[in-house]
């Protein structure tokens, strides 16, 4: 069945690093299918209504965990042509997969079964909620019939009211749904799918064990109109806000422009470099927005991190009497504990929907896109910011060159990363000091990366890099991983070779939580040390491709590296990296001691 969501063509992975199936040009976006299933058919059921949805809004792979109340639904989702399930090994993982997916592929969904499972997948759910990601978490609930009794099932926790589920999910998705009849079904399931991708937020939709086999009418009208409203500017707000920025843009001597994270829910990233382009600012990213602005830009100065910044960027950042933020997110990681030396009357700030310049007006329902765009078209040219930054700018040294078979360095590490990337590469940094040495790396165009910043849960990235491969089979995932992270999720490794997955992880072997070490030391970040490469074979057990080793030394590591892209480049590598547990980037000890500062503020006099 061929489907499509308005001029995008659902089967492929999204190209670009705007999240959301949808145009970019804003226009209503209808799905519209070849085949209309006849009324009784195997098709016309509920199970397959979903399945079918999810193949449209280009959610092509699923990743599940099977329990009693989903097995009629996992068999019309499997039963659906183009969909493809992805059995993972806990729900957790399954939720992070999710999210890794959505982050290539614009929507993700996953599917557990009644409160053991969802609430367990929780927790990816709200990770997702912070990232603006819109992930679709399905979950088989109760017969029907059971609504409304006293009756007490199992997997509940022993009380006959079963919305206990779907109360907890309320404060992390953005619309829920509990279908327990058919006249309402395909409102609802089509409502709450609709409005993930408008808000790119998750959604949680509970489908009654006994409903998914049953066909009904509504589910064999097809086309089934299915649109989504498209949100436009104010006009008069929108050339208000125009004027003004414009007014204060071109005054200043040495303007710089900043990318956040929320240029993705936005899908303003084309804007903002097109804004680039025409006004010849100093361009700069937040961390939470790496792999959102492309760093092959000419006017590219690196990552806005306040004190642990990239080269000359805060510098740069700091001094300027003007800068436009598209999309900050400021928290106190991002602040480095609030430590930012930013003034609000110099700034601009753009956000998806709302424009706030200095400390004067604020314009709402500006949407970002078009205010980038139309902002473009009246500024004036001015490099002077860029040029400041050339003019200081010194290349950064290389590590110092080690002895033969000399224990390896994180930093030496790295040097040999930022040598494999590519356009037909992806990074996926896990939370640590992974977030530090990465920040650092230069990604040559087309290639991917992403990372957890605002929810910062530790293990993300096993189920992530899982889903992102899934969603982009053309790219080679390269996945830096602590050891501490690992051994919260590390049994979905086994669901990267089932699916043939050929992602390099570098397992980074410290002996600890190297992030909390830095932030509060204490002997709960000692954690027990496993054979890492000796738990990956016995995963692996002969079934699938799969190669793993462990480094010590610099010589090694470039011996793991080669085989990796050579030999073994059609499987899933597992590099095991021993170093000290000391060795960690300076960032993260400066960034540590200042979050710590922050945490350990004494309670406000009363």
């Amino acid at each position: 069945m061929e489907t499509k969501v308005g001029s995008l063509d659902s089967c492929r992975a999204a190209t670009c690093n705007d999240v959301g199936c949808l145009p970019s040009n804003g226009s209503v976006s209808a799905i519209h299918s070849s085949a209309a299933p006849p009324f009784n058919s195997a098709e016309a059921t509920l199970g397959r209504h979903i399945a079918r949805r999810l193949v449209q809004i280009g959610a092509t792979d699923v990743f599940s965990v099977p329990g009693d109340f989903n097995l009629t639904l996992l068999d019309h989702l499997i039963a659906e042509p183009g969909l493809n399930l992805i059995g993972c090994c806990n729900e957790l993982n399954a939720g992070y997969a999710a999210d890794g997916y959505a982050r290539a592929r614009g929507v993700g969904a996953c599917v557990v079964t009644f409160t053991v499972g969802g609430l367990s997948v929780l927790n990816a759910v709200a990770g997702a909620y912070s990232e603006n990601l819109p992930v679709i978490c399905i979950v088989g609930g109760p017969n029907s019939n059971d609504y409304g009794t006293n009756r007490i099932l199992h997997h509940t926790i022993g009380v006959p009211d079963f919305s206990q589920e779907m109360r907890c999910f309320q404060t992390v998705t953005c619309f829920q749904a509990v279908v327990n009849n058919l006249e309402d079904a395909h409102e609802l399931i089509d409502t709450a799918i609709s409005t993930a991708l408008k808000e790119s937020k998750p959604v949680y939709i509970s489908i009654s064990c006994n409903l998914p086999a049953i066909p009904h009418p509504t589910f064999s009208r097809e086309p089934v109109p299915f649109s989504l409203s498209p949100r436009l500017s104010n006009k008069m707000g929108l050339e208000a806000a125009v004027e003004v920025a414009a007014e204060f843009l071109n005054k200043a001597v040495k303007p710089v422009m900043v990318g956040g994270p929320k240029l993705r829910v936005a899908k303003a990233g084309g804007a903002f470099v097109q804004m680039a382009d025409a006004s010849g600012y100093a361009l700069a990213v937040m961390p939470s927005a790496k792999g959102l602005v492309p760093e092959h830009h000419p006017h590219f100065i690196g990552t806005y991190w306040g004190a642990v910044s990239t080269a000359f960027c805060a510098e740069i950042v700091e001094s300027a009497d003007a800068y436009l933020f598209a999309g900050p997110i400021f928290n106190d990681y991002s602040s480095v504990g609030y430590s930012l030396l930013l003034k609000k009357e110099k700034a601009i700030i753009v956000q998806p929907d709302r424009v706030s310049i200095g400390n004067g007006p604020e314009f709402g329902c500006v949407l970002m896109k078009d205010f980038l765009i139309e902002l473009s078209k009246r500024l004036k040219k001015n490099t002077t910011a860029y040029e400041n930054y050339h003019r200081i700018y010194v290349c950064e040294g290389q590590p110092a060159k080690g002895e033969p078979k000399e224990p390896l360095r994180v930093n030496v590490m790295f040097q040999h990363i930022q040598k494999m990337l590519s356009g037909e590469t992806a990074v996926i940094a896990e939370t640590g000091d992974s977030w530090f040495n990465c920040q650092k790396l230069r990604l040559p165009q087309g290639c991917g990366y992403e990372f957890q910043m605002q929810y910062g849960s530790i293990g993300w990235s096993v189920g992530a890099t899982l889903g992102y491969a899934q969603a982009v089979p053309d790219k080679r995932v390269i996945a830096c991983i602590g050891d501490g992270s690992f051994q919260v999720t590390a049994q979905d490794v086994s669901t990267m070779i089932r699916s043939g997955q050929k992602t390099i992880i570098f397992l980074i072997n410290n002996g600890g939580y190297t992030i909390e070490v830095e932030i509060h030391d204490g002997p709960y970040n000692v954690i027990k040390n496993w054979n890492y490469t000796g738990l990956v074979d016995a995963i692996h057990n002969g079934e699938g491709k799969c190669w793993t080793t462990k480094v010590r030394c610099e010589e090694e590591l470039i011996e793991a590296i080669g085989t990796a892209t050579g030999d073994k480049k059609d499987c899933l590598c597992f590099i095991e990296v021993i170093v000290h547990k000391d060795d960690t980037s300076k960032e993260l000890l400066e960034w540590g001691s200042r979050v710590s500062a922050a945490n350990s503020r004494p309670p406000n006099p009363q």
